[in-house]
């Protein structure tokens, strides 16, 4: 049996989780292809005009493994993963939206609402109704998720050694032993995303890669301790009420504390609500702490020249800053 699992969204946090799960079930994982101007304008068509780009993106990944024939295509409704917070509106209606608005996903939807009170998500109370779907019993889907949480668990440990998603997932499919990755660029950028934003390179244009050839440095919020992350917006009255917004907004306040961070960039992609909120609180808080932020917006129309001369004139701001401290010193 197929079961295909769209390369968008959560693909990049979740991936070896749910690919472990469904191969310990005895099912074939199939995977998208990448993210193609075709595909996203196959995405777009059958899209509400105001829905944000990711969910344009995740829509053509969908058609895509549609149309390579898979049994079943996963898409999860992403409920809570901390108490008195949420996902994203359209992240919990995402099954509902793909099933009625894509021709010929409503009969090979496979879906399961997941509740969570930490990141990790391999509870049996989220699985089993996939088992019992797909003709697997109890035991099978309690004993795949022990390995899914095992790969995961490693998977989280390699990215917080400071490597990528993608590189912590070459990591771990080449079972390569690792160690702290050494910072070897002239600067560093902290980088502010959804991991959907800055690791699908077309979306991104391959930011990271792009700000290494220039000899910077880049650390996101997914190389963080995830408990690192919920104790720093202890000092607000009021936390967000999206985890990943939350997430976000941390790491920006741990890179304007850094003083190895010398500047921050948000990745963001047009039609984002909760982004355009914490967007602003870093815009704010960059004035406070007098360190240099940019927000980089992207679309289905977002040209690569465009996001290289801006990320080059930032960068090229940042060294001579650097340049000019180390002189004082």
């Amino acid at each position: 049996m197929k079961i295909g699992i769209p390369r968008a969204l959560l693909f990049y946090y979740y991936y070896p989780l749910w690919k472990t799960f469904f191969e310990e079930m005895g099912c074939q994982v199939v995977v998208s292809k990448q993210t193609t101007k075709e595909l996203i304008d196959k995405g777009i068509k059958h899209s509400v005009p105001e829905i944000c780009v990711p969910i344009k993106i995740f829509n053509g990944h969908v058609l895509d493994l549609l149309e390579q024939g898979v049994d079943y295509v996963y898409v999860p409704r992403m409920m809570e993963i901390r108490k008195r917070e949420c996902f994203c509106p359209k992240f919990m209606g995402l099954p509902d939206m793909v099933k009625y608005s894509l021709p010929g996903a409503a009969d090979k939807l496979l879906s399961s609402q997941i509740k969570s009170d930490s990141d990790d998500i391999a509870q049996p109370g989220n699985f089993l109704e996939i088992g019992a779907k797909l003709g697997k019993s109890d035991f099978l889907v309690r004993e795949a998720l022990k390995d899914a949480q095992r790969v995961w668990n490693r998977y989280r440990y390699i990215m917080k050694q400071g490597y990528t998603a993608a590189e912590a997932l070459e990591i771990l499919e080449s079972k390569q032993s690792i160690e702290v990755r050494q910072h070897k660029g002239e600067i560093k950028i902290g980088l502010m995303g959804y991991v959907y934003d800055i690791y699908d390179e077309f979306v991104s244009m391959n930011i990271v890669d792009k700000l290494r050839e220039m000899k910077v440095d880049v650390v996101t919020f997914e190389m963080y301790d995830e408990r690192l992350l919920d104790a720093g917006l202890k000092h607000l009255r009021k936390k967000l009420f999206w985890t990943f917004s939350n997430k976000l907004l941390s790491a920006a306040y741990k890179f304007f504390e850094d003083d190895t961070v010398d500047g921050i960039i948000h990745v963001t992609a047009f039609g984002c609500g909760p982004d355009s909120l914490i967007g602003k609180v870093a815009e704010l808080e960059s004035i406070r702490c007098q360190k240099p932020f940019m927000t980089v917006r992207v679309d289905e129309h977002t040209g690569e020249n465009h996001l290289l001369t801006r990320i080059e004139a930032f960068s090229d701001m940042l060294k001579r800053k650097h340049r000019a401290a180390k002189k004082e010193a």
